[in-house]
């Protein structure tokens, strides 16, 4: 059993994210073996990578063989000075491809697969600023596992649900009054330097820096994500599509909390300058599972 491989596929800069709604009386069945059907294991879809996950709770009703235990809905997340909203929706669609035109066509044929039963209740484009940074100017995804590592970290080794991985969707807005700010305290707030994105000594690492906030260890072990983030919005209007994969719900859900000071009280400095719209988490099933959607071609 295997992680769908587009969680992984680089060097695609333009993205469409999508999430949908079961029509009152729906059938999920339909929702899944039309998303699977468009953009699973077996469909041909020029120019393009898909990624297809559902909410947990839908997912382990129609398949709970395939689905990971323990895994349920976002819920908000209510720090003392800050709330992470929960927009909680029945299944989701990432679609990636180096052109706009190819990655609009094929969202569009998605949408109208299951417009029988489902209705798309959020779209967002994006797209890659500076290659590997995002829209506070720093790189992204510094401490992603690479290679087979990542492949761990994204996939569910145990059964149920063996191959499939959890996704954590945010999307999150910047506030103009970064741009103002000094990069020397930049860099504090988010816990390594800005040019070449080096981790600060611990000697001057503030307590609520991302870093410290994000960086968790349990049992002497690095708990760790696989982060696909990308730029979202125009000049007026921007922030980041936070897209997290994990093998397991709790590293996710651990480092949510710590950003919002659950417990300690210590919010994350970065939320002082970015604001969490939405949340949500799915079940992105494994290659097989998925293709036991597709319908057999009798011909």
């Amino acid at each position: 059993m295997y992680a769908q491989p587009s969680i992984f596929a680089q060097g695609t800069g333009e993205h469409a994210y999508v999430e949908f709604d079961l029509l009152p009386g729906a059938d999920p069945l339909d929702l899944v073996t039309g998303l699977a059907t468009v953009h699973g294991p077996e469909a041909a879809v020029s120019g393009v990578s898909a990624v297809i996950a559902f909410r947990p709770e839908l997912w382990a009703a129609l398949r709970p063989a395939a689905a990971p235990a323990g895994v349920s809905s976002f819920t908000e997340i209510v720090g003392p000075e800050i709330t992470f909203p929960a927009s909680q929706h029945d299944a989701w669609l990432w679609v990636a491809g180096s052109s706009r035109g190819a990655v609009f066509d094929a969202t569009r044929t998605a949408i109208d697969a299951v417009a029988g039963c489902a209705r798309p209740v959020s779209e967002v484009t994006g797209w890659h600023y500076q290659r590997d940074r995002d829209l506070t100017g720093f790189i992204d995804g510094t401490e992603n596992p690479a290679g087979v590592r990542a492949v761990d970290v994204v996939t569910h080794a145990d059964e149920p649900g063996r191959g499939s991985s959890i996704a954590l969707v945010q999307q999150w807005a910047h506030t103009p009054a970064w741009v103002d700010v000094p990069v020397a305290d930049q860099e504090r707030v988010i816990g390594r330097s800005k040019p070449d994105s080096v981790e600060l000594d611990e000697a001057v690492m503030p307590a609520d820096s991302h870093v410290s906030r994000t960086v968790v260890e349990e049992e002497g072990a690095e708990l760790k994500i696989y982060r696909r983030n990308t730029a979202y919005g125009a000049v007026t209007e921007h922030g980041t599509m936070f897209v997290g994969f994990c093998a397991t719900q709790h590293p996710l859900q651990i480092m949510l909390e710590r950003m919002a000071g659950v417990g300690d009280g210590v919010r994350d400095a970065l939320t002082r300058y970015t604001t969490p719209l939405t949340g949500a988490y799915y079940v992105a099933p494994s290659i097989p599972a998925l293709a036991e959607f597709v319908p057999v071609d009798e011909d």
